[in-house]
């Protein structure tokens, strides 16, 4: 894999470099973020221009961008029905956190490591384990929001994962073949786009797709079974365990392979 940018300042590059780039954001028509969505975006942002560099910014990046572009599919109809994102989609401090935790924690564990605060541990090279685990977690929230998004606008037949019997679009813990497909087709370009700036390798750009679609499968049986039973059990929290079931199961995938196969 490629090395990550040195800079000399990476977090004063990401000071700036954000501050002017959600400051493009801000003034444009269509309102991705809320005011403390901004804010909170900008410190995720610095985070990990000074972690992983250009390549990993560039991942949030791609996937913000599309994840946005992808929830305002068929938006008009999808607020007639009431099943669309709500502020038309704009993203406030709980989504920034609800997708890119899981990512971020990995991202400051590679920071940590490489800066030498934290000692190597037993596992080999365990940086590329985090950065898989990086790549994972945006893979498996952008293939559960172009699935949410695009079934809810297209899906022809949507069924409740767990039992397969027909339910509404927009019903928590359903599915459909559109979806699904377009879910698929989003995990596959994250992971892609990760494998060409060089954070994983191809082999990496497999288990980020399969990790991907259990944790969104699993997502969907937590919607279907447990979310309208607690109310605490929010969709910014369902999609902290997601993104973060997505990076664990790549993680165990790699190690896995590496250790009993390889």
């Amino acid at each position: 894999m490629l090395p990550l940018i040195d800079s000399a300042n990476p977090w004063l590059v990401g000071v700036g470099l954000n501050a002017i780039l959600l400051g493009l954001v801000w003034i444009a028509p269509k309102k991705l973020l809320t005011p403390a969505g901004l804010f909170h975006a900008w410190l995720l942002g610095i985070l990990i221009w000074g972690t992983l560099g250009w390549q990993g910014y560039l991942v949030v990046a791609f996937y913000f961008l599309v994840g946005s572009g992808v929830t305002r599919i068929g938006l008009a109809q999808k607020e007639a029905e009431g099943i669309a994102e709500k502020r038309s989609g704009a993203r406030g401090p709980e989504n920034v956190w609800g997708s890119a935790l899981a990512a971020a924690l990995c991202a400051l564990g590679v920071g940590l490591i490489n800066s030498g605060l934290v000692a190597q541990s037993l596992i080999p090279n365990p940086q590329s384990l985090l950065l898989l685990g990086y790549v994972a977690s945006f893979s498996t929230k952008l293939s559960d929001t172009c699935a949410s998004e695009v079934g809810k606008a297209y899906g022809k037949s949507t069924f409740l994962i767990t039992t397969l019997q027909p339910v509404p679009r927009g019903t928590e813990g359903a599915v459909s073949l559109e979806g699904t497909l377009a879910g698929v087709v989003g995990s596959i370009a994250i992971a892609l786009l990760s494998w060409g700036v060089g954070l994983i390798d191809l082999l990496g750009v497999l288990w980020c797709i399969i990790a991907a679609f259990i944790a969104t499968n699993l997502e969907s049986v937590i919607g279907a079974t447990l979310q309208s039973k607690y109310t605490w059990l929010t969709n910014e929290l369902v999609n902290v365990l997601n993104t973060l079931i997505g990076a664990i199961a790549a993680i165990l995938i790699a190690w896995l392979w590496t250790s009993f196969i390889v």
